[in-house]
């Protein structure tokens, strides 16, 4: 161990002349490696060590000295730019950086770039922080961790790692400036290999050999964007690397988690790092022509800085952790002074959610400190969550941009949000919705990867303090805790934290709680993993009421179980603890809820392009564009499918409605149908508003309803396999939907687009008792009889309603009274009777040798015409007409439906076409009964009923948000 500690943290006392040389680092290391080797005990600084010169750290730049905050003869504040791994994976984007950057700094970009007098401010003194190429702090971790167990293994992706630097190098310049680039890259790589050979003989990483290797990216990067500006004409410029000027306090090792809102207890040294940042500017900076720029002409200096990396008082080399050059940028945005920090990302700024998540996000056109951190602490990895704190002291305002849209002004953050008692001053709370076109919340996010620890059961005689206990257990094992929640008298107590340390939280609390545990005063102590935090953040949370309950409303009704929920004094932000498999379509929920976005309503069609599907496609494409404005519901069609094909929408935007239909059987892109495959599209599907309609009269399909509803999916059936289908099979359905809150639409199963099912269930939910219903719910009868005439025969009759769409695919379901028999069942049941379609005594129209017939026709009918002629000729003597009619007497328990000849007095007698009429007798209404009536034949018709069905679910989707 003594042995890696003079090799990985040999040092040489470092002058500043020294420490501010780019090839300080490789020739210190080189010495102090071989002093190591011999023995001799010293340590590698890559920076002075502060604590032998605070006498001049103290007193301050000299006399002399130019101040850098106000850089000699510029009208404007510096700016600080920092770009990420992303804005700088290839030759291409260090050109689109630089090219930025020589634009910004030319003072041309800025709106407020004019004096009083309308003349120029000039050029802007810019400085860039920059991380690590795209992928290479990884790359660099690997090396380490390869190095243990295949140090061939490590020298090779180390070869990759520096052979694609110098390859991107050398398409930004000419030789003459990256030879000596080069040549200081491959002497890293030396080192690095220098260092990480000696972890075989410890077996094992210290945390700091880590840090010095992995920031290495960031010089590499600093460097190679510096030799592109250097291609430049008249662009003064020069890199800095951070570690001999930015001086941390660091009470943690170690790089942290990949995304990890945390520095680990990194706290910046601002005096030391100010005289430190002076020291440069008077030095290295005067060397480069930098002090003495011509604003006004448009010249201006522009400074490559290492993000990532720094150096502890001593001089040990360290880091801000993962992620932390956003925090880097902002230190130095406060080193120099700067009017404004811009973070140059691949997105349009802040989003309301994560656009991956929620494809309706947009980006916030402004937010507060407060709201960015609170965005940014719970996972919002657009901005680091420490980045703001050197910038609010200043009130600095930091931007969030788009490197590939510079025109589009993205996302500001700066000043505070009023306190609780400003707030409170202001009068009582209001309804969050009575505040008309203010939206309380500015963003929804989430942590993934969390795990729950729970202590249950814990009792508080004998006067322990359950609770300091907890929490000191978790702080002595540095668990890092997200969230905590408590029961009334410390009975239980249950924190988030990140899933990878909730093995050392439990082993932490079961050492602390070892003899409560024996005695049993702690009942349990447990762990739950596959969790996320999600949250909602805004400002105008604070004293505006019904925030809460729109937001565990919107996640009940997408199905989402909530294990945890917490609110921050400050009540700009709820978090609640759920699922990880469900955070998507709590994003997705939460954010529609608060109006962030339309609501969309996925929708699956099943029997699309039948007769009745086409027409439902064509109505509701039509009318979507009115349940946009009108409700805030935006229908997309997912999955479209018949018996044979399937189309599955590629994207969030659905399938085309001009396609629809013709894709099943014209595209190549279609597939086999699956049932298997559209509820597994179902189940994935994130959005909390998802239909499935039914048009066809299929079996297999039936079987999938309970499964759908289940998953929280809603349905519309015009089918009527499982409404009219076996008893037990339609209380399974019905305790389903129940027991999860889903809508299960089969108005258009009776009645098309007669709202029968809907004035029935009216009646019985305002208490009202059917007794008796009774009338004809057969379109194809209805117009068959209205045309049978003693010129017309029965079977002609029949056969003009095949050709108009209205009878059944399978005629033998008109002619044997099953169609009509099945919505017979379906109202029964809906009053509470419990028949099956045996119980419904029906006349038939066939004789036996024509039911059995499986492919009976027009001309099959003929030997009915003479039967039904006379039937007709005796009604109409009597002046009477015929018609199919059906009763269900509730009292009675009986339900039939027949052929009868009906008089004047009856309100069918005047049906006409192809009407339906139900007339149903209750408490109130049994003088003169409530009638329903109307056309209900054909597949616009049934089309309409359909689109009632699902207007019906929209609604209640556009309630969510009222």
């Amino acid at each position: 161990m003594r042995f890696y500690n003079n090799l990985a943290l040999a040092a040489l006392s470092l002058s500043f002349a020294e420490a501010f040389s780019p090839n300080h680092y490789s020739s210190s290391f080189r010495a102090s490696a071989a002093a190591a080797i011999t023995g001799t005990s010293t340590k590698l600084c890559v920076a002075p060590d502060l604590t032998k010169i605070e006498d001049k750290v103290a007193a301050g730049a000299s006399v002399d000295a130019e101040n850098i905050i106000t850089a000699k003869g510029s009208q404007n504040r510096w700016q600080v730019h920092k770009f990420g791994g992303a804005s700088l994976a290839t030759a291409e984007l260090y050109k689109t950086v630089g090219d930025l950057l020589i634009a910004e700094a030319s003072g041309k970009r800025k709106n407020d770039n004019t004096n009083n007098d309308g003349s120029k401010k000039g050029a802007v003194p810019t400085m860039a922080v920059v991380s690590a190429r795209g992928g290479m702090t990884d790359l660099l971790v690997k090396v380490v961790d390869s190095a243990l167990v295949d140090f061939e293994a490590a020298k090779t992706v180390l070869s990759e790692a520096v052979e694609g630097q110098i390859e991107l190098l050398r398409e930004l310049a000419p030789p003459s400036i990256t030879n000596k680039v080069e040549a200081n890259i491959r002497n890293d790589a030396n080192d690095i290999l220098l260092l990480v050979q000696s972890l075989r003989m410890i077996n094992t990483v210290p945390s700091v050999t880590m840090e010095v290797v992995s920031g290495y990216g960031e010089i590499w990067s600093a460097q190679t964007l510096n030799a592109y500006l250097q291609t430049k004409e008249g662009v003064p410029c020069e890199w800095i690397d951070a570690r001999p000027i930015l001086r941390v306090k660091s009470d943690s090792s170690g790089l942290g988690e990949k995304g990890e809102a945390s520095t680990g207890g990194v706290v910046p040294l601002y005096e030391e790092s100010a005289y430190c940042l002076s020291e440069w500017w008077n030095t290295v900076g005067k060397e480069r022509d930098m002090i003495d720029c011509d604003y006004q002409s448009g010249v201006s200096p522009i400074v490559v800085v290492t993000g990532f990396v720094a150096s502890t008082i001593e001089g040990i080399p360290t880091t801000l952790k993962r992620s932390g050059s956003d925090y880097s940028a902002t230190i130095f945005a406060k080193l120099t002074g700067a009017s404004r920090v811009t973070m140059w990302k691949n997105t349009d700024g802040v989003y309301t959610a994560d656009p991956r998540r929620v494809p309706e996000a947009f980006s916030i056109a402004s937010l507060k400190y407060d709201e960015a951190l609170e965005l940014a602490y719970f996972g919002a990895q657009v901005l680091h969550p420490s980045a703001m704190v050197p910038c609010i002291d200043d009130n600095i305002p930091v931007y969030v941009r788009n490197i590939f849209n510079p025109s589009f002004q993205g996302t500001v953050v700066q000043g505070r949000s009023p306190s609780l008692k400003e707030k409170a001053d202001e009068g009582n709370a209001k309804n969050w919705r009575a505040k008309k076109g203010e939206i309380p919340i500015k963003g929804i996010t989430s942590v993934d990867s969390v795990a729950l620890v729970t202590l249950e059961g814990a009792s508080t005689l004998g006067g322990s303090n359950v609770a300091e206990k907890f929490m000191g257990a978790m702080a002595d094992n540095d668990v890092n805790v997200l969230i905590i929640t408590q029961a009334s008298s410390e009975s239980s107590i249950c924190i988030a934290v990140p899933e990878n340390e909730g093995e050392k939280a439990i082993t932490a609390l079961q050492s602390a709680f070892e003899l409560e545990l024996a005695r049993s005063t702690v009942g349990s102590i447990s762990l739950n993993k596959g969790l996320s935090i999600v949250a909602i953040v805004g400002e105008g949370m604070a004293y505006s009421s019904g925030i809460s309950s729109t937001l565990m409303g919107s996640l009940s009704r997408a199905n989402v179980n909530i294990r945890l929920i917490a609110q921050g004094s400050s009540e700009r932000q709820i978090a609640v603890v759920v699922g990880k498999g469900e955070t998507t379509r709590a994003l997705r929920a939460a954010h529609q809820a608060f109006t962030l976005s339309e609501t969309t309503a996925s929708i699956t069609l099943l029997g699309s392009n039948g007769t009745i599907g086409s027409a439902f496609v064509n109505a509701l494409q039509k009318q979507r564009r009115s349940l946009i404005d009108g409700l805030g519901v935006c229908p997309r069609i997912m999955i479209s499918a018949n018996s044979k094909k399937m189309a599955i929408a590629e994207n969030a935007s659905g399938l085309p409605f001009d396609s629809i239909i013709s894709k099943l059987s014209e595209d190549e892109n279609t597939v086999d149908m699956d049932l298997d495959k559209i509820t597994a599209e179902l189940e994935a599907d994130v959005n909390p508003h998802r239909v499935v309609i039914d048009m066809t009269n299929s079996d297999a399909v039936s079987e999938y309803y309970e499964r759908w509803m289940s998953a929280g999916v809603d349905l519309i059936s015009p089918s009527r396999k499982v409404a009219a289908g076996p008893l037990s099979k339609y209380r399974r359905a019905t305790e389903v939907q129940k027991s999860n809150f889903v809508n299960w639409q089969y108005e258009s199963s009776v009645g098309s687009a007669l709202p029968i099912m809907t004035t029935l269930r009216d009646l019985i939910e305002t208490g009202d008792v059917v007794h008796k219903i009774r009338g004809s719910v057969s379109g194809t009868f209805a117009y068959v009889m209205d045309l049978l005439s003693e010129e017309t025969s029965f079977s002609e009759a029949f056969g003009r309603a095949i050709e108009k769409g209205f009878a059944e695919n399978d005629i033998r379901e008109d002619l044997m009274g099953l169609d009509v028999a099945r919505k017979v069942v379906i109202l029964a049941r809906q009053i509470g009777m419990d028949i099956e379609l045996e119980d419904v005594e029906v006349e038939s129209f066939l004789p036996e040798e024509l039911a059995s017939k499986s492919d009976l026709s027009v001309e099959d009918l003929k030997s009915l015409d003479e039967g039904m002629l006379e039937k007709f000729k005796t009604a109409q003597a009597e002046n009477r007409q015929l018609r199919y009619k059906f009763e269900i007497d509730n009292d009675t328990g009986k339900c039939r439906c027949f052929l009868t000849a009906v008089d004047n007095q009856d309100p069918l007698f005047r049906l006409k076409n192809t009407e339906n009429l139900v007339a149903f007798e209750t408490d109130r209404y049994t003088a003169s009964p409530l009638i329903v009536k109307g056309a209900a034949a054909g597949p616009e018709l049934a089309a309409a009923g359909i689109f009632s069905d699902l207007l019906r679910c929209t609604r209640a989707y556009s309630s969510e948000r009222s």
